[in-house]
């Protein structure tokens, strides 16, 4: 029933590092990740090692960017596909953030379908990896159906045939982003309609979605489903989908998935210097729903104290745990 259908992790700034990513993809093989949004100046100027390197299990990883210049998302594109082999790059066009306005990327560049067109052009030209937009239904309080199926319209003619889309406006003037996340209403039936419009179009749905039935309705109506806040909260719910979506009915449980953690934990503090709270803190979710969860999140918050192997360490939390 669900062949062919995409279950995506959201980029999630300070949250969808390469640690937490190589976390989740312990719990799920199936599930497409992401990185955190990082703006296309950096990419160009900065650390890209330090930027863009993640672990060969990670894959299937897209790139997600922040930008309006045509030309640096291109070079983007080709340093993600060339040098570090990503499977796709995704613009952000749906982050809520004065700042990112500020920066003339973000959920603003909904007013400049003919920019972010452009930005998709220069990509195809320079490389041949698999481009995407991010967005949101609308700007401001009012929904306007027109006004997204023109920014929709006008992009995908340009190139991108993949669409993830938040089901809610983006207000600038009056939220912040994290009142962005939840205050604005969600209105599913807009994405649906847009997948009915365009049905060439690969269209994937976000936004407040939190449990499997809602996944297996929404994927009555389109491509995909990208999960968020919910997958960080409770990272085992990946268990679920798994077993829900994609019929992967092998078992594993939350305390093997900390154990098959704990070599990656060793290398990175060896090779990286990475620290181990830097880590584990992806952890904090992963016993939600079971007796011990609050002190398992207690363990962790001391866990930058304790002296000793990191596989005892790691393993001390949790023998008192009953799954």
């Amino acid at each position: 029933m669900y062949k062919n259908k995409k279950i995506y992790v959201a980029p999630m700034m300070q949250y969808t590092d390469k640690h937490d990513r190589f976390f989740l993809r312990i719990i799920s093989k199936n599930v497409i990740l992401f990185t955190e949004m990082i703006p296309t100046n950096a990419i160009i100027y900065g650390n890209k090692k330090k930027l863009l390197e993640y672990n060969e299990n990670e894959h299937p990883i897209i790139l997600q960017v922040g930008g309006s210049n045509p030309k640096e998302i291109s070079e983007c594109a080709k340093i993600a596909k060339n040098q570090f082999n990503y499977d796709g790059i995704n613009i952000n066009v749906g982050c809520p953030s004065r700042k990112v306005e500020n920066g003339r990327f973000g959920a603003c560049l909904m007013n400049e379908p003919e920019i972010v067109g452009k930005c998709i052009k220069e990509i195809k030209k320079a490389s041949n990896i698999p481009v995407s937009v991010k967005c949101r239904i609308g700007l401001g309080e009012k929904q306007n159906y027109l006004f997204f199926k023109k920014f929709i319209s006008t992009v995908s003619k340009n190139g991108c045939d993949q669409f993830f889309i938040h089901a809610r406006n983006a207000i600038l003037t009056k939220l912040n982003p994290k009142k962005n996340r939840t205050i604005p209403s969600l209105n599913y039936k807009f994405v649906y309609k847009i997948k009915k419009d365009f049905p060439n179009l690969e269209i994937i749905i976000n936004g407040g979605i939190d449990n499997i039935s809602s996944i297996k309705n929404h994927l009555k109506f389109v491509d995909g489903v990208m999960i968020g806040r919910e997958i960080y909260k409770n990272p085992f719910f990946l268990k679920q989908i798994e077993q829900e979506i994609f019929n992967n009915k092998s078992i594993t449980t939350r305390k093997k998935v900390l154990e098959k953690l704990i070599p990656y934990i060793k290398n990175e503090m060896e090779r990286n210097k990475a620290s181990i709270q830097s880590i584990t803190r992806h952890t904090f979710g992963l016993f939600t729903g079971i007796k011990g969860s609050k002190r398992w999140k207690q363990y962790l918050n001391n866990i930058k104290f304790m002296k000793g192997d990191i596989e005892d360490i790691i393993l001390n939390g949790v023998k008192n745990i009953n799954e």
